[in-house]
């Protein structure tokens, strides 16, 4: 597979690169990602690999200039890779009325299964086969995974682990919808992404997959309290009540005056890189 490097950047002792490839699970779009190789990162020392899901009319770009992972990541000896949120390019299509939280930049981590979104937007497969396998086949990288991810990108990264618990050590979340078949944002996206049978939108619940599955990979979620998303959108109480009923252990922290931003994530990134870091080997 090609990938065309786009730009490149030195930062904390490692390397940024973006790069763009034909993803032929997207239905043959262009897809951009980004990549953070630490210094540690050679042939002879593959390094584990933290995967980014970033949230609502993102790219790969606004986690890698907003988080301030990078210099942890370096410290730690973990590369960070940021995909896009959605399939792109001419032919993919968008909201006729241009919304911003449904279309592009609102994969929503699924396979849509409805006309016209099924041709292109398999943002599940992308994000758990075709990507990984495109970056540990080209970088030095190991088959040790971590996924994480904010707001739209934390649903993604609760359902991807939930449901791959072998694929991935841990997952972690900043503001992530909890319970999106309740909420406004997940019942839109559903409706068009799945269609109007409600059973076929539990695949991509993160709370009822939680209280069903028989056993998950570590879990850490951060939520701001002073989130404007937080009683409509995000309902983090149900991921709790999942994590009850199912018996499995979840360290979600609030905290006092924190919003949605990446104000906030910056606040915090280091703790999830960390978290993720007891759970690779060899580090």
């Amino acid at each position: 597979m090609t990938l065309e490097l786009v730009t490149q950047n030195k930062v904390a002792g490692g390397w940024h690169k973006q790069y763009t490839h034909v993803a032929k699970t997207l239905g043959g779009c262009n897809m951009r990602f980004a990549i953070y190789l630490p210094p540690q990162a050679s042939s002879s020392h593959p390094v584990p690999v933290v995967y980014w899901l970033s949230g609502l009319t993102c790219t790969d770009e606004n986690f890698m200039q907003k988080a301030g992972a990078l210099k942890t990541a370096a410290e730690l000896g973990i590369a960070i890779v940021a995909p896009d949120t959605s399939p792109r390019g001419e032919g993919v299509p968008d909201d006729e009325n241009g919304s911003y939280d449904f279309g592009l930049g609102a994969g929503f981590y699924l396979n849509a299964t409805q006309a016209p979104w099924n041709q292109h937007y398999h943002m599940y497969d992308y994000i758990v086969d075709e990507l990984p396998a495109l970056i540990e086949a080209t970088f030095p990288v190991s088959s040790q995974r971590a996924i994480a991810g904010h707001s739209m990108g934390g649903h993604g990264a609760l359902t991807i682990a939930f449901k791959n618990a072998e694929r991935y050590s841990s997952v972690s979340a900043f503001s992530p919808i909890c319970n999106p078949m309740n909420c406004p944002w997940g019942q839109k996206a559903f409706s068009n992404y799945l269609g109007n049978d409600r059973k076929t939108w539990e695949a991509y619940d993160a709370s009822l997959l939680l209280a069903k599955a028989e056993s998950v990979v570590p879990v850490l979620v951060d939520q701001g309290e002073a989130d404007q998303f937080l009683a409509e959108q995000l309902k983090p109480e149900t991921l709790e009540a999942a994590a009850k009923r199912g018996g499995h252990t979840l360290t979600l922290n609030r905290h006092e005056g924190y919003d949605h931003s990446y104000y906030f994530i910056s606040s915090f990134i280091d703790e999830h890189l960390r978290f993720h870091a007891q759970f690779f080997k060899g580090l």
